[in-house]
């Protein structure tokens, strides 16, 4: 399969100035609302200019409504910050899904850096039918604002192999954003990890979210209910090559009693009971997470 890539035409170009004119209207604006406790630690101005970047790419007029109102639970900005994202870097997302992260990783990436994205396929029958396999809402998302997603390509993944671009020690950053417990599902988690490490130059990172299970879970648990324990992530990882660089609590709700009778679908937003208790979850949130970072030597 050939690499889709959506680019801007010259017909294009008035929109995208456009649209480039407001962003920086937009960044103005907001250079006064990050504050000081919001940068840990020493900053240099570039390091503030990307944190304000960031903050930018999440405000994003192209996100819905419906995609803010996660940003409580999802904590993006903090979330990309802890894997030390950089506006100059190559990124590839696994998994993208709908393109929430896309949202926010395309306009940041868009005049300095590279977006890959990795649609997952699940089945060998869905990779004997890749071109139809990528789902068709996400390309039209992306085609339908080439000024932001002009850049982004979008390949596949299964079992361990790329498909549509050389991914060989090419990308700075690979993201996911809670899908192990499927790979764990399919069988397929050990050589995506592996795939995964070829996929990063040395010193490259590895950034995980994930739903988290108490410690001693069974696999099977895991697969029946979605929620994975941290130690079996980190154990999988390395065995892949990867050395675990930092944890992070971003993500955590303690509310989330990993109890449910629809395992993690029972919270938002799948609500997979319907309204069978849906104030008590609506109560808890979505799901207890981990953020992982892990380093290829």
């Amino acid at each position: 399969m050939k690499p889709i890539l959506v680019r801007s035409t010259l017909v294009e170009y008035s929109k995208r100035r456009a649209v480039r004119f407001a962003m920086t209207v937009i960044a103005t604006i907001m250079a006064g609302c990050v504050s000081s406790s919001q940068l840990s630690g020493h900053v240099t101005p570039s390091q503030a200019s990307e944190a304000k970047a960031l903050d930018l790419a999440v405000a994003n007029p192209q996100r819905s409504q419906t995609a803010r109102a996660r940003d409580v639970y999802r904590h993006p900005a903090q979330t990309l910050r802890f894997f030390d994202l950089s506006p100059t870097q190559t990124v590839l997302e696994i998994a993208p899904g709908g393109g929430w992260y896309t949202d926010i990783l395309a306009p940041y990436l868009h005049d300095a850096g590279h977006l890959y994205e990795a649609q997952y396929l699940s089945t060998s029958a869905d990779l004997a039918s890749e071109d139809r396999s990528i789902d068709a809402e996400y390309l039209r998302k992306l085609a339908g604002a080439p000024a932001i997603y002009g850049n982004v390509v979008v390949g596949t993944l299964h079992a361990g192999q790329f498909f549509g671009f050389d991914a060989h020690e090419r990308f700075d950053r690979v993201l996911t954003f809670r899908n192990i417990h499927n790979w764990i599902k399919d069988g397929q988690l050990d050589a995506n990890l592996r795939a995964f490490h070829d996929a990063l130059k040395h010193g490259g990172e590895l950034g995980v979210e994930e739903h988290r299970a108490r410690p001693g879970s069974t696999e099977q648990q895991m697969i029946e209910t979605g929620y994975v324990t941290e130690a079996f992530v980190i154990d999988r990882a390395q065995a892949a090559g990867f050395v675990l660089a930092q944890r992070s609590e971003i993500n955590a709700n303690a509310r989330d009693t990993k109890d449910y009778p629809h395992g993690v679908w029972s919270l938002p937003p799948g609500y997979a009971g319907g309204d069978v208790d849906r104030s008590r979850y609506a109560a808890i949130g979505e799901s207890d997470r981990m953020t992982l970072r892990f380093v290829k030597p």
